[in-house]
């Protein structure tokens, strides 16, 4: 009499794209991973601080937090911080102090802001398998359609002339990364390479644009390369704070994380979205279009990214230049968020929250210690080096783990006790 063997369940299909091998490494490491790659990246950069100019890590961190305003939720840290470094007779009183935080504060959130939309931009793209660097490029056309429509654009009420900048410049960066989007879909062609080549192209293009009797140059300021002020029907409203207050962006931000959300984990387009980027041709055999799902994932981050470049210029800015152009690294900045934030929605936000007090509490005009100004100024880029560093290890030890079993090698099994 036969047995018939108990029937076994099918093997666990391996993940075929970066964006799969990156999922993996996300359900691996739960929350712990990020925090332990920040701390690391904290801990090599206060190294670096040590070593070139002989301060204090720690007093460096603590300044870089107090100049971040991060200090403003706690009201007693402010005397605290101020008294780290005791040799200082020119510290603010408690009250300048709080005054400082909370504008510190103010300058971190709009930061955060835009880092939350940049940061999205090279998520969606990532959850589809797909590396959108061209955020900065996007950003770029974004900007420069938003100065176009919001200052050369008169007579319009604020109700009509702020969503239709928006919508512009949205639809802007949509079209520019829907270019790559459309190439790797069609012929192939790696989206990083096209998403690279796009940025350089609206560098140029911008830096044409606002030159010296360019199309948008100031006609008010005929000898400085920028543009004229957008309209103050164009201007974002201002909800917190005087000078280069908070502004609703940080809304419109924080509406974009729960879109990404929602589009993602609520929709049929993200189940396509995702479904591709995990195995493309499992999709395919599903009947899910994989050339339409790459065009859509880089159109939507596109967005994102132009929206990104609106709400600097409506929020904050109210005008762009050569110099703008050729100093802006904001939407390269997006990678290191969205990499450290796991391409999730609360993982993007406090990751931009954290870029965004680095940029703010290392500007040396918040920094009150004693180190380089080219030192500080750069901090935030030592850190967002270091994270796209760190991941990117953990991606090649899950690549070569993947690859070991591709080979068939054996694992190594335990002895047994008294072998």
């Amino acid at each position: 009499m036969s047995v018939t063997p108990a029937a076994q369940p099918p093997p666990q299909q391996e993940p075929t794209t970066l964006a799969a091998r990156f999922a993996l490494y996300q359900r691996a490491g739960g929350v712990i991973t990020p925090l332990l790659t920040t701390l690391l990246a904290l801990f090599i950069a206060g190294l670096v601080v040590r070593f070139t100019t002989g301060a204090s890590p720690l007093d460096t961190g603590r300044a870089i937090l107090d100049g971040s305003g991060l200090t403003w939720f706690i009201p007693e840290s402010v005397m605290d911080i101020r008294s780290v470094a005791g040799t200082y007779d020119d510290w603010p009183s408690e009250a300048e102090a709080r005054l400082n935080a909370e504008i510190n504060l103010q300058q971190t959130l709009i930061f955060t802001t835009t880092l939350i939309l940049t940061g999205l931009a090279v998520a969606f793209a990532f959850r589809c398998g797909l590396f959108n660097i061209g955020g900065q490029g996007q950003f770029f056309v974004g900007a420069i359609v938003a100065v176009a429509v919001g200052a050369e654009v008169s007579g319009v009420g604020r109700v009509l002339h702020v969503p239709l900048v928006l919508l512009c410049a949205a639809l802007a960066g949509a079209v520019w990364a829907g270019i790559a989007g459309i190439l790797r879909a069609t012929v192939g062609a790696h989206e990083v390479i096209t998403t690279i080549m796009l940025n350089w192209i609206a560098y140029w293009i911008g830096s044409y644009l606002f030159s010296l009797g360019g199309p948008l140059q100031s006609d008010r300021s005929r000898q400085v390369p920028i543009s004229n002020d957008v309209q103050e029907s164009a201007k974002l409203h201002v909800f917190w704070g005087d000078f280069q207050g908070l502004h609703v962006g940080f809304f419109i931000a924080i509406a974009a994380l729960v879109a990404f959300y929602l589009i993602l984990n609520r929709t049929t387009l993200g189940y396509g979205v995702r479904a591709v980027g995990y195995n493309p041709e499992a999709a395919r055999y599903g009947g899910i279009s994989v050339s339409r799902n790459y065009f859509l994932a880089m159109a939507i981050s596109g967005l994102f990214a132009g929206l990104a470049g609106a709400v600097d210029i409506m929020g904050w800015q109210y005008r762009y230049g050569q110099i703008d152009i050729q100093q802006s690294d904001i939407g390269f900045a997006g990678i290191a968020v969205a990499l450290l934030g796991r391409n999730t929605s609360i993982g993007i936000f406090f990751s931009a929250l954290l870029f965004g007090a680095l940029l703010t509490g290392s500007n040396t005009r918040n920094l009150a210690l004693p180190i380089e100004p080219e030192l500080a100024g750069n901090m935030t880029l030592i850190v967002q080096g270091l994270v796209v560093l760190f991941v990117a290890a953990d991606l090649v030890i899950l690549y070569l783990w993947r690859f070991r079993k591709r080979l068939g090698l054996p694992r190594r099994e335990p002895k047994a006790v008294g072998s």
